[in-house]
């Protein structure tokens, strides 16, 4: 039986485990974070795409109220819990101000591979490389998975929705593979020609060619 629960649709994605800060100014949200203090409740983060509210979703608990305003306005910290599937999704869930929606909990596969998540944390030093990123999160191999490196892989909103909506974590990291292989070489061709557009006006410095 589908289990009702608050939403508060958003341009992004939330993954399982992901710590988001937020800026609450709304009535409606804010009513929604107040019930949150006061009552332990969750709320569920649906990504809107193309102007349309997602039916994958991501949990969230509140983790800590970091500022309240004298206007009301909120900063918070949320974290994400788990992903859930929207059967049904209500502009308003009468009589509160906030939207709201009944779902399900989605299963999650968590079985892994050690050689595929060694393989990614080669890709991901080389785009960070590419990229002249100094990476900040995942320190070895043995800490790869999909939705902790969702972020950090140069995938479109879309993308990571679609991320998102994959239960097994094998078919996550074979997803996130594909697409490092592709933007890979993108991106090192790209910082290569960017490399090559500095040095033009510059003397250059350079033997003459044999021939």
């Amino acid at each position: 039986m589908p289990n009702s629960l608050p939403l508060f649709p958003l341009s992004l994605v939330v993954f399982p485990g992901e710590e988001l800060r937020l800026h609450i100014f709304e009535p409606r949200y804010r009513q929604l974070i107040q019930e949150c203090v006061d009552e332990g409740i969750t709320f569920g983060i649906p990504p809107v795409i193309n102007r349309k509210v997602s039916k994958v979703a991501t949990e969230v608990e509140l983790v800590r109220m970091d500022k309240l305003y004298p206007s009301g306005e909120m900063d918070i910290t949320t974290k994400g819990v788990r992903r859930v599937r929207i059967h049904k999704f209500h502009q308003v869930a009468e009589p509160k101000l906030y939207p709201g929606g009944e779902v399900d909990y989605m299963i999650n596969l968590d079985e892994t591979d050690t050689g595929l998540q060694a393989v990614i944390f080669d890709q991901l030093e080389q785009l960070h490389d590419a990229l002249g990123i100094q990476r900040k999160v995942v320190n070895s191999a043995a800490e790869i998975a999909a939705f902790r490196i969702g972020h950090q892989v140069g995938l479109t909103l879309q993308q990571e929705h679609e991320l998102l909506k994959i239960d097994s974590e094998l078919d996550r990291l074979a997803f996130l593979q594909e697409h490092l292989e592709r933007i890979i070489p993108i991106v090192q061709e790209t910082e290569r020609l960017k490399a090559r557009a500095k040095l033009n006006g510059h003397y250059k410095n350079v033997l003459p060619p044999k021939y």
